[in-house]
């Protein structure tokens, strides 16, 4: 053996030893192959090494590189078969190139034959494998230089490279596989272990509803005011008295007033009472609604509604828990649960001067948000199923609903949440000509839909504005087809109105996305009319919803 052979012998154990130290030390690849390409890279000085691994999706993929920028990295991807690493992934044997540029299979895809040399660049690459598979490739390129003519030397070493690298990859993926089954077994069990809430007086199996329904368990047994928060026929009174069932309080009585049907002065005299001969008509002392639910709960609905001086007066009510009758002057100390609901913004009311921010703080000790109909569409189902139930016993009907009927339901955009969807049912199954309801059954088959109607606000002056007047919309792109086959530049926007559509920049209402709900809203969230709103056709209505995901609403 010549002694540069010995030297040689020694460089490469050496670098297998510092390779294998490295690829044991950690189960990251991404960190441990990296730091082992940069040991062979240097102590057999190579140029360039890179690791290109095979994808879920069939493609190959760089893993990692050294000598490589980071642009050129990301250009390390194959099909399998193509080029000189997909072969050599595709057939499993190692592939020695003497020089790249005379080789027609090399595809030069980070540009390693355009770097000027005075000598041949040779390119070797070889298979990952691990339990008689191939995961991926180790390739390497290098000057060749008159002391290292032959590659054989090369390609040994890479193959044990290779080697490691394939029984790392198979035990990091096998940690891997574990590690996911373990998180799915404790996701699982966490669920299974997780209790399941009910409320006699409310339906949901849904997560949101499940949270609402934990905040009311948990809320319930104390004297803590609670604020309910959703929009209008979620169900909050349903879930007030959830609350007073569930509280010590539950044999006590649970009084409800609805603030928005009484004007301030009769919402006074219904809420404190009144003497006699305090007003004319009150002809006898009657007790207001708090002393009538001493001991028990009062759930005042709509509190966003009431006037800015009863907001005081309940104010001191709530800070001194003491009340006079009206026309009275005599304190009267009576022991309440408060629970409140609201379906407005008090945060936009507090900030506009319309609601007391002290009430707001007095009031706002827990809130319960009550998620729409639509934010939880998988608890339709058991509704639709306990209205039915309802309607059949009420009505001696032996109504069903088909698969057709349900997913007409379950799609719909309900505005009118559990309230609507009540009465949708109930309507359609009085008006059944068969006891199973179908598609076919619901009135917006025909166009009919009440909800549909009343949230169609397609007025004259909204879609055909007056003369001299125009409303602005944009222009949506869809593939293939820019802005200029419109004749519009960047920014501008179809002007409807006045003597036909035109082209200008105004910016009203604000936004792509705006624009397009506003047209939706105007054209009962019907896309061909929206489309012809905007002057757009409906493929492009279609894309710029998708855009910008808006939701499009059935009714």
């Amino acid at each position: 053996m010549t002694v540069a052979h010995h030297d040689r012998a020694s460089i490469e154990l050496m670098t297998m030893y510092q390779v294998s130290k490295i690829l044991g030390s950690s189960l990251d690849i991404h960190k441990t192959f990296r730091e082992a390409l940069n040991v062979m890279v240097s102590m057999m000085g190579w140029r360039r090494s890179a690791v290109v691994l095979n994808t879920d999706d069939g493609v190959l993929c760089g893993l990692c590189a050294v000598g490589l920028s980071r642009e050129e990295a990301r250009r390390l991807e194959f099909a399998v078969g193509e080029g000189i690493v997909g072969r050599v992934f595709a057939s499993g044997m190692p592939m020695v190139v003497p020089d790249i540029t005379q080789e027609p299979l090399f595809l030069n895809r980070t540009g390693a034959a355009d770097e000027r040399s005075d000598a041949p660049i040779a390119y070797i690459v070889t298979p990952i494998k691990a339990d008689r598979r191939t995961l991926g490739v180790l390739t390497m390129d290098r000057v060749v230089s008159e002391r290292s003519p032959v590659f054989d030397e090369d390609s040994r070493l890479l193959s044990m490279v290779a080697s490691l690298m394939g029984q790392n990859l198979l035990l990091h993926r096998s940690v891997q596989a574990e590690h996911e089954r373990f998180t799915d077994e404790s996701r699982r069990l966490a669920k299974a272990l997780k209790p399941t809430y009910k409320l006699d007086t409310a339906i949901g199996q849904s997560s949101r509803m499940q949270e609402v329904f934990s905040e009311v368990h948990q809320v319930a047994p104390s004297r803590t005011t609670v604020l309910l928060r959703g929009e209008s026929g979620t169900g909050k009174e349903v879930i007030a008295r959830a609350i007073h069932n569930l509280s010590p309080r539950h044999d006590q009585p649970f009084i409800r007033v609805n603030c928005a049907a009484l004007t301030e002065s009769l919402l006074e005299s219904e809420l404190f009472g009144h003497e006699k001969g305090a007003f004319t008509g009150a002809v006898g002392m009657r007790k207001g609604r708090f002393e009538m639910a001493h001991g028990g709960t009062l759930f005042l609905d709509e509190i966003g509604d009431i006037s800015a001086s009863f907001q005081a007066k309940l104010l001191r009510v709530l800070q001194e828990k003491e009340f006079e009758r009206v026309g009275g002057t005599q304190p009267i100390r009576v022991d309440v649960r408060l629970i409140l609901a609201t379906n407005r913004s008090l945060e936009k009311m507090v900030a506009a001067g319309e609601f007391r921010a002290d009430l707001y703080y007095r009031i706002n000790v827990v809130s319960i948000f009550l998620p729409p109909l639509r934010d939880r569409r998988e608890d339709i189902p058991l509704m639709v199923e306990h209205f039915i139930n309802r309607f059949n016993r009420e009505n001696g009907r032996k109504v069903r609903v088909g698969a057709k009927a349900m997913k007409v339901l379950t799609s719909c955009y309900w505005p009118g949440n559990v309230r609507e969807l009540e009465n949708c049912v109930e309507r359609t199954a009085t008006m059944a000509l068969n006891d199973e309801l179908s598609d076919l059954s619901f009135p917006c088959h025909d166009n009919r839909c009440l909800t549909q109607v009343l949230h169609h606000i397609e007025r004259e002056d909204a879609v055909r504005p007056a003369a001299g007047r125009s409303v602005s919309i944009p222009i949506a792109e869809v593939p293939g087809r820019p802005r200029e086959a419109h004749g519009l530049a960047d920014g501008d926007v179809a002007v409807v109105g006045g003597q036909g559509a035109a082209v200008g920049h105004d910016d009203k209402p604000h936004g792509e996305r705006e624009r397009l709900i506003w047209a939706m809203e105007r054209c009962g969230w019907v896309q061909a009319k929206a489309a012809r709103l905007l002057n757009i056709t409906p493929r492009q209505m279609g894309y710029a919803l998708q855009k910008h995901s808006i939701e499009v609403r059935k009714f």
